[in-house]
């Protein structure tokens, strides 16, 4: 019983002295991923927001956030974001019709992923504009009712 007990005990301050210190983040997006779902440029602006939290004990700093294209432009915070505190990054996609595949790339100082790099993707697909029926077709198409 005295050896399971020391076993016991040392386990638990393995355990312990494993726990990460440091920023923490977590955002509240299922998977690190928003789906824009099915839009078109003439009603949707393309903007979307990832939120997120610092669940850490120290200041989480976010140092740069990319994207894997030009059509795909992200925003981030500037000050560092306290324990407890929650923040965000915008993303603004071009609205180009055809699918949105597309992954921003967010490094900081958070302990929880390695080296700090969070991969964040966006998904969807855009739908081309309905064509424009000219008056003379729509004229044509009257009178042909």
């Amino acid at each position: 019983m005295k050896h399971f007990t020391s076993t016991l005990l040392l386990l638990f301050i393995a355990v312990a002295g494993m726990a990460q210190k440091g920023p923490r983040i977590e955002f509240e997006a299922k998977d690190n991923t928003i789906d824009y779902g099915e839009v078109s440029k003439e009603t949707d602006n393309g903007i979307r927001t990832f939120v997120f939290t610092n669940t850490g004990d120290e200041p989480l700093i976010i140092t740069n956030v990319k994207s894997t294209c030009g059509c795909t432009v992200p925003t981030k915070p500037t000050d560092p974001i306290l324990p407890g505190k929650s923040d965000k990054i915008q993303v603004k996609y071009n609205m180009n019709p055809g699918p949105i595949r597309k992954t921003i790339t967010v490094e900081s100082n958070a302990v929880n992923y390695e080296g700090g790099i969070i991969a964040l993707k966006i998904k969807g697909e855009v739908i081309p504009p309905k064509p424009q029926q000219s008056v003379l077709e729509k004229k044509k198409s009257m009178l042909e009712k």
